[in-house]
């Protein structure tokens, strides 16, 4: 009964982080901030950790079915 929300959680947080990560890489490689008034390093380190901790949850949902 509990498999349709732990599979919809796990493919949206899967799905967040991934992009997440993309977006984040790509502004770092064009040389655009990540966030306007803020420390371009300090973003794009919390960018990276939110991605990677949101791909991690991600994984651990879709592991728990």
């Amino acid at each position: 009964m509990e498999r349709g929300p732990a599979i919809f959680a796990g493919v949206v947080f899967a799905l967040f982080g991934g992009a997440l990560l993309v977006w984040t890489g790509t502004r770092l490689r064009r040389g655009e901030p990540v966030a306007h008034g803020v420390n371009r390093v300090a973003s794009a380190t919390l960018a990276g950790v939110a991605g990677t901790l949101a791909l991690a949850l991600g994984g651990y949902c879709l592991t728990r079915l």
